[in-house]
């Protein structure tokens, strides 16, 4: 939808509710606005420098404010030869080509392709703040841009875009606040990431080496050879067994569904997409006719574990009576415990295997790759004893603990962030008390 010439964007109305004592300038104001251009690829010379040249695509996945490293170079004559500027350190560069919007600041001179349209600021500080409001301006980015094969913006549209002029302590403030923050999210993801990392590492050992008496790992295959065996699984802990899944878990594949046949009361019931990797997602429940046949054969337990038949094949995930009635459909497998083989140990196993290939070796490579139930019945199965089970569950279940809580961190984090940054950057919360508070600790 347009703006008409006397209708405001919702832009503008933002800019409109800014405090008076702020002000707004165009961006033009800021600094210099400067553009970017490819060398001529043709001309090997112009390559290959000592120059960093950056493309729009290396903005859209940086999970950074800065940027310091890019994939090519171009040397003096690339940059003299193809009209591209040399961008001085803290320029904030914003892609206004294709992906409008993304930006960060450089921390060392540079150059950018065509994509760009970068502020060389005359306070190089204002650039961390206005890194921050350049959020703000993407939807106004694309209502000024053109084009019919990418949307572009020109630099003179570019220029004549409003921004706030807080007073320089504020801007430096808000800025500091929202760096703060910026910082504990980026840390938070990293600790994420190294869970993750620490938990296949840990997936590896305690589902080949097992933990011993002591609760220890067992020591590899190769530093203690007298505390394994040979098995079809390969080298396992002398302590363990063998099985076969169809001899520790009954196997039920899901209900047929065809509407217009089917009978019987609705009811709610998981297809293949609502099982995730340890997860039951309940958005993705529907509903089916059912008899009271049906009904005792397809009702789930507390403890049954769902493994994907087809699409990502032996995908898993524990039911655990997220709501009090509920059934599964035929692209779904249900296991159910007959002997002492713990369901949760099970879903460590097959998400063990998928990681390394090894369910394929037991799907049926048809038009669509699907696992048969006498398929998932003959894979073989190392089979600690009970005790040892419980030991792996809890150690796993207790790192697995530890990364839902730094997500729910990271999820807060996240949405605090949203609120400060509307409250922060439009002066709805003001940081003059904190200023304020500063300047009485000088005196």
């Amino acid at each position: 939808m347009g703006w008409g010439m006397s209708a405001k964007s919702p832009y503008e109305a933002t800019l409109d509710d800014l405090p008076d004592e702020w002000g707004e300038v165009p961006i033009v104001e800021l600094g210099k606005v400067l553009s970017g251009s490819t060398p001529s690829r043709d001309v090997p010379t112009y390559w290959g420098g000592d120059i960093p040249w950056v493309t729009p695509g290396e903005l859209t996945g940086l999970r950074s404010k800065y940027i310091s490293q890019t994939i090519e170079a171009i040397t003096p004559d690339g940059l003299n030869g193809s009209g591209a500027n040399l961008l001085p350190q803290n320029s904030l560069l914003i892609t206004t080509r294709a992906t409008l919007g993304s930006r960060a600041i450089n921390t060392r001179p540079m150059a950018t392709n065509q994509g760009f349209k970068s502020i060389v600021f005359k306070n190089p500080t204002d650039a961390n703040y206005y890194y921050h409001w350049a959020e703000k301006l993407v939807p106004e980015l694309t209502r000024r841009a053109s084009g019919t094969t990418f949307l572009e913006i020109s630099g003179s549209q570019f220029c004549q875009i409003r921004v706030p002029n807080p007073p320089e302590s504020e801007r430096v403030k808000i800025a500091q606040i929202l760096d703060t923050l910026d910082t504990q999210i980026r840390q938070t993801e990293a600790l994420i990431a190294k869970l993750e990392r620490i938990k296949q590492g840990l997936l590896t050992d305690l589902l080949t080496r097992g933990i011993d008496q002591n609760g220890q790992l067992r020591p590899t295959p190769d530093q203690a050879p007298h505390l394994y065996k040979d098995s079809r699984l390969g080298r396992i802990p002398r302590e363990w067994g063998e099985s076969i899944v169809g001899s520790e878990f009954e196997i039920q594949l899901g209900k047929m569904l065809d509407a217009e046949k089917n009978a019987g009361e609705l009811k709610p019931y998981l297809g293949n997409k609502a099982v995730q990797w340890e997860h039951i997602n309940l958005s993705e429940l529907s509903e089916i006719r059912l008899t009271t046949s049906d009904k005792d054969r397809f009702r789930l337990q507390s403890g049954d574990l769902l493994v994907c038949e087809g699409g990502e094949v032996g995908r898993a995930a524990l039911w655990e009576e997220q709501i009090e009635e509920c059934y599964y459909q035929k692209a779904l497998h249900r296991l159910r415990p007959i002997n002492t083989f713990r369901p949760e140990l099970m879903l460590q196993l097959l998400r063990f295997w998928s990681q390394r290939d090894v369910i394929s070796n037991y799907t049926s490579q048809t038009s669509i790759a699907h696992l048969t139930k006498e398929k998932l019945a003959q894979v073989p199965l190392p089979v600690p004893p009970v005790t040892e089970q419980e030991t792996i569950i809890n150690v796993l279940n207790s790192h697995r603990h530890r990364i839902e809580s730094e997500q729910k961190n990271l999820s807060a984090l996240l949405s605090l962030k949203i609120g400060l940054m509307d409250d922060l950057l439009t002066g709805r919360v003001r940081v003059t008390p904190l200023l304020e508070e500063a300047q009485q600790r000088k005196a």
